[in-house]
């Protein structure tokens, strides 16, 4: 599952730089994330960076994106070319 950004995002910047996959980006209006880069930060760490540093938690599991760990993890080795 990728995560999104919903907009009760306040483009306050913290999100962004704690990315490890690059996926999130400034958007039109608010920050938004690419879903084929985001891995939830599985391979990097125990849980997703950006939901840990958001101060208004609009970072939920983007239901357009179901993914298991598994195929989270398959992301991550391509992406980091392990794959």
């Amino acid at each position: 599952m990728a995560l999104m950004i919903t907009d009760e995002c306040i483009n306050c910047d913290v999100c962004e730089p704690e990315c490890p996959n690059e996926a999130i980006y400034e958007g039109e209006l608010i920050y938004e994330i690419d879903p084929d880069k985001c891995t939830e930060c599985v391979g990097h760490f125990d849980e997703p960076q950006c939901q840990q540093v958001c101060p208004v938690d609009c970072i939920p599991i983007n239901p357009e994106r179901v993914e298991t760990q598994e195929q989270l993890l398959e992301k991550y080795h391509l992406l980091v070319g392990e794959g």
